[in-house]
This record gives C-alpha cells, sequence and structure tokens, in this order.
C-alpha cells in the first residue's frame, strides 16, 4: 500500500509540474500579445498585430487578417498668407505666419461617446456609432461599384479584410478595358488598369481580399486611403471595447474624432504617399 500510494505521488508530482510548465508557457504568450497590442495604435499600427500590412513574402501563411491597414503619417504645420489691401498676397518677401490648430468639444458627440462607452459594441444601432456611419463610414466606403463597396464594408466590419502590396515593377502594361478583378489567382494584368472600387484608369499598387474568398481587387491610392481610414476607426474601437485602451473617456473622443477626421479627408480624395504605398 505505501508503495503504491508513492507510485500515486509521484506521477501526481510529474503532472503538477507539466502543469505549471504549460501555465507558465501561456503566460509569456498573453503577456506578449498584450504588449504587441497595447504598442498598436491606428496612426502608428505595429505590423506583427496587424500581418495585412505586411508584404505577401513576409506575411506567415494562414495568418488570420486584422483589420487596420494604417498608414505613416507625416506631421505638418499649418501657414496662413497675409493679404495685402485689395485681396491680393503680399510679395514673398513677407514672412509666413504659423496657425495653430486649436479644437472644441462638441458636448452632443461627447455625450453620445459616453453612452457608447458604458457598453461599448460594433452594434450601429446605438447614437454613437449610427452618427458614424452615416456621416463617416458609409460615404467613405462609398464608390462608384456599389455591390462591391457594399461587400468591403461588411469585411471591414467582420474584420476579414487583407490589403497588400503588388509588385509593380514584374506586371506589364495592359490595356485600360482589362479586367478588374485578378480572378482565382490574383492575376497581375490589372495593376495598370481599372481600379476595381471607382472604375477609374489607375496605376493599382495594392490589391485586397475579401475574408475567404479567392478573388483579389486591384485598388488605386485613393481607394486604399479610404478603406485604411476606415479599418483605422474600426481597429480603435475594438481596443476600446476589449479594454486595451488605458487612456481616459475624453482622451479616447478625440481619437475618435481624430479618425472620424481621416475619413472624411479620405473621402475628400486626399491622400499620403509613402514608401509602402509605393
Amino acid at each position: 500500500m505505501v508503495r503504491e500510494a508513492n507510485v500515486k505521488q509521484a506521477a501526481a508530482e510529474k503532472q503538477l509540474k507539466e502543469a505549471q510548465g504549460k501555465i507558465d508557457v501561456l503566460q509569456a504568450e498573453v503577456s506578449a500579445l498584450k504588449t504587441m497590442v497595447l504598442t498598436s495604435t491606428p496612426s502608428s499600427p505595429n505590423r506583427q498585430a496587424h500581418p495585412q500590412l505586411l508584404s505577401p513574402g513576409t506575411r506567415s501563411k494562414g495568418a488570420s487578417p486584422r483589420h487596420g491597414g494604417g498608414h505613416t503619417r507625416n506631421k505638418s504645420a499649418s501657414w496662413a498668407l497675409p493679404l495685402a489691401p485689395g485681396g491680393n498676397l503680399d510679395p514673398p518677401s513677407v514672412s509666413l505666419q504659423p496657425v495653430r490648430e486649436d479644437k472644441e468639444m462638441d458636448n452632443v458627440l461627447y455625450a453620445e461617446f459616453l453612452t457608447w462607452k458604458d457598453s461599448p459594441s460594433l452594434d450601429r444601432t446605438s447614437a454613437f456609432l449610427g452618427r458614424i456611419y452615416r456621416e463617416d463610414i458609409s460615404p467613405c466606403l462609398s464608390f462608384t461599384k456599389s455591390e462591391l463597396s457594399q461587400s468591403v464594408q461588411n469585411a471591414v466590419e467582420n474584420n476579414s479584410l487583407t490589403i497588400e502590396p503588388v509588385a509593380v515593377s514584374a506586371v506589364p502594361m495592359v490595356k485600360a478595358n482589362a479586367i478588374e478583378c485578378g480572378g482565382p489567382n490574383g492575376l497581375r494584368a490589372a495593376v495598370e488598369t481599372k481600379c476595381a472600387l471607382s472604375g477609374m484608369s489607375r496605376s493599382c499598387k495594392h490589391r485586397i481580399k475579401l475574408g475567404d474568398r479567392e478573388s483579389y481587387y486591384y485598388i488605386s491610392p485613393s481607394s486604399r486611403a479610404r478603406i485604411t481610414a476606415v479599418c483605422n476607426f474600426f481597429t480603435y474601437i475594438r481596443y476600446i471595447q476589449q479594454g486595451l485602451v488605458r487612456h481616459d473617456a475624453e482622451q479616447m473622443f478625440w481619437e475618435v474624432t481624430r479618425l472620424r477626421r481621416e475619413m472624411t479627408v479620405a473621402k475628400l480624395g486626399f491622400y499620403l504617399t509613402d514608401t509602402d504605398q509605393g
């Protein structure tokens, strides 16, 4: 009986050590994941947390696409040119005066945000998200190709849209009436032709993939900017929903407002170019 008890005790101690080892591994993985997520913001995304921002060669196969395809934004100062009497610009010798941007909180918008923050969700029926869908998201993702536009919006909402660059140097020039979608194998003939969303002939240096679909859609820089602006917004509110944002309510509100402005600017056709965009 004593021998049997010793055997059982040894087996139990072995199982305990194995369980503790597994717990240590899991705790290390959770800690690393938290660090990765908390150091990623829409304006400066962590590329390991957002594999859709990586080039095809560096992205691991089968990685789950996340939202948020972000841009590298360059801060620039605003300048005002003083006018001479009569409305004409003064001669170039007049020094430029820097203008400081200021801001004032809208109490109605802030109240809607606070109500949403008490129980954050992606339900668009809330006053907070309903307004942003109506004023920002829907206009920003409203392209000429309406059916594909709706599919893009659904993929953004479901966090299943992937954006990746295309090696333009490896693609031959084609006529403007070439196919807009790459097809099952992502044929690269569409890179120098029409944007699949706007229908305009543009140099399409990026392509998108919607969920598990096999097709790739080539998009222009402007279309990419509009999509990523919306992705950045969804990334941030998901962080809030998951309790990963350590800022106070007012700081969160101003970040949401900044992301709303990014969507408006992109919708109007403005976008930044950087090495990621080619």
